[in-house]
């Protein structure tokens, strides 16, 4: 068109039109600079300040700032992503509630325990699976073996018994196993990349897995007769024999490939094994002297040296991880380990720097008051933890969704897919910089099936301009002065009365997950008839 002029970002030059936004011109050379309060058919609302961008040096909202000839935005400089992490920690100065739950946090290879347990409590045994087997390497040996520290994280815990966490992985582990087509986790194209790993055991199989789910070909060599190294030494009652291969066989249809009867130091070396692949590691468990020096690779005590942060050994594309780096007793940790060694030889090769995985972002409520707890027991059953009626046989599907029902969903329901979780993780954010003491945990269950929680509202207007775009009857508003605003519905009415014809799109928009439908996080909008939440 006649009227379009460039202006420049970051020194790259971009035609736009008159009336366009700084953020709209930055999309198109793909620039990602982050907006909470902007949707497009609301229009720029500037309230969160995190879109910010430099002009004529002082920092303007890039929603809300107009293109004109000439101009010239900074966008991708230290500065601006200073002023857009503080813009991200001032939201969480007043945020109340943790994006994962503590349990999903502590567990060492990150299975997000509270989708589980809605699939277990809702009987779709099915979907649970896809999430246990996506992320669990021998899913079935850890429900059985694992220390379980997500159950010490359990805030249900508090109140009386944490969920059986540990015991639900077995459930739907061994569900998935009896199946007529036992679920094989999904895996990237094909990389074109290959690895081998020493060692069959624990570390190497997690190793494996989480290599083989990123499309790497990838072999795993032993000089045992079979897979599974110290598993073999557990007692059949604790692991049947049964179990431990049908875990390792699901390792064999994802396409791991095994060789066993071969040691290293004997039949092969290190360099000869670097040659033909384009990584290695060396999972090859706790170590004599001797052993260690048949390696040929620079040992640190009788350990192999490692750098921690990359899990590289001092040669050339050699990895190195488990016992025969760090002795590890708890099964759950050095499987763990594996999927640390196995996050630095994908992003080697991929081509990127190398390093460990990092942890997913999440802001942290901490410990909850008794008040607070009777809020999380809404609409959750009472009780103690379910044991199962034949011990032997473990909990039957019936039980483990009775057991399931006493999760008291304490994740976020957005956790994901959160746009405040997602740039609090892309800028490293630090969530408790500018927090004092933190408000009262509220939520407000509607009879309908929303959920309102309003410590999570960042204030950024959407909802409120989503309802008076549709000529709500009702509406919703901003009620208060000061630090006391809140998201609300007028004349003290409940906030779904103002959501008749947009709660969908409302809470579809919510950036952070304040307002979420009930079903999202496994809540009834009622507590059930004989579930009375227990009082103190």
């Amino acid at each position: 068109m006649s009227d379009c002029f460039t202006i420049t970002i970051d020194g790259r030059p971009v035609e736009v039109q008159p009336g366009e936004s700084v953020l709209a011109a930055a999309s198109k050379l793909a620039m990602d600079i982050p907006t909470l309060c902007y949707l497009e058919k609301c229009g720029p609302l500037n309230t969160c300040q995190v879109c910010l961008v430099k002009l004529n040096g002082k920092l303007v909202p890039s929603c809300g700032t107009k293109v004109a000839p000439g101009m010239a935005i900074e966008s991708e400089t230290e500065e601006v992503h200073e002023a857009r992490r503080t813009a991200l920690e001032l939201l969480f100065s007043d945020h109340v509630g943790d994006c994962l739950s503590p349990c999903h946090r502590l567990c060492p290879l990150m299975l997000n325990i509270p989708v589980m347990l809605r699939h277990i409590q809702a009987e779709r045994m099915e979907e649970a699976a896809v999430v246990v087997r996506q992320a669990l390497p021998l899913a079935g040996v850890l429900g059985r073996l694992c220390h379980h520290p997500c159950e010490q994280g359990c805030r249900r815990g508090n109140w009386d018994d944490p969920a059986a966490i540990r015991d639900m992985e077995k459930v739907v582990a061994d569900y998935d196993t009896k199946s007529a087509a036992p679920y094989v986790p999904l895996r990237n194209l094909a990389s074109g990349k290959s690895a081998v790993i020493i060692g069959a055991g624990p570390t190497g199989l997690a190793a494996a897995f989480y290599l083989a789910r990123n499309g790497h070909r990838v072999s795993v060599w032993d000089r045992a007769a079979a897979a599974g190294g110290t598993l073999r030494e557990v007692a059949e009652e604790t692991l049947p024999a049964k179990v431990r291969e049908a875990e390792i066989a699901t390792l064999t249809r994802l396409g791991i490939e095994f060789k066993f009867g071969v040691e290293l130091g004997r039949d092969l070396t290190v360099e000869g094994l670097a040659r033909g692949f384009d990584a290695l590691l060396l999972a090859v468990g706790e170590m004599g002297i001797e052993d260690a020096a048949k390696l040929g690779v620079p040992l640190a005590g009788k350990t192999i040296k490692t750098d921690p942060n990359t899990c590289l050994t001092p040669l050339e594309k050699v990895f190195a991880a488990g016992s025969a780096v760090r002795p590890t007793k708890q099964l759950v940790k050095v499987m763990a380990e594996g999927r640390a060694a196995a996050e630095c030889m994908h992003r080697f090769l991929s081509g990127k720097p190398t390093r460990r995985p990092e942890k997913p972002f999440s802001s942290l409520m901490g410990r909850l008051d008794p008040g607070e707890m009777k809020t999380f027991l809404q609409g959750n059953r009472a009780g103690a933890s379910v044991s199962p009626c034949d011990r032997c046989a473990g909990h039957t599907r019936v039980e483990a969704a009775t057991e399931s029902s006493r999760c008291l969903h304490c994740d976020c329901a957005s956790s994901g897919n959160c746009v405040l979780q997602h740039y609090a993780q892309v800028y490293s954010a630090d969530a408790g910089r500018f927090r004092s003491e933190r408000k009262k945990f509220e939520q407000e269950l509607q009879p309908g099936g929303i959920i309102f929680e309003p410590g999570k509202c960042i204030l950024c207007g959407i909802c409120v301009k989503l309802t008076e775009m549709a000529a709500e009857p009702l509406g919703l508003a901003f009620i208060g002065r000061g630090f006391d605003v809140r998201v609300a519905a007028p004349f003290n009415q409940e906030i779904e009365a103002g959501l008749q014809k947009v709660a969908a799109d409302c809470v579809e928009h919510c950036p952070t997950g304040a307002l979420v439908f009930g079903t999202a996080k496994g809540v009834s909008p009622q507590p059930p008839s004989g579930t009375d939440v227990p009082t103190t």
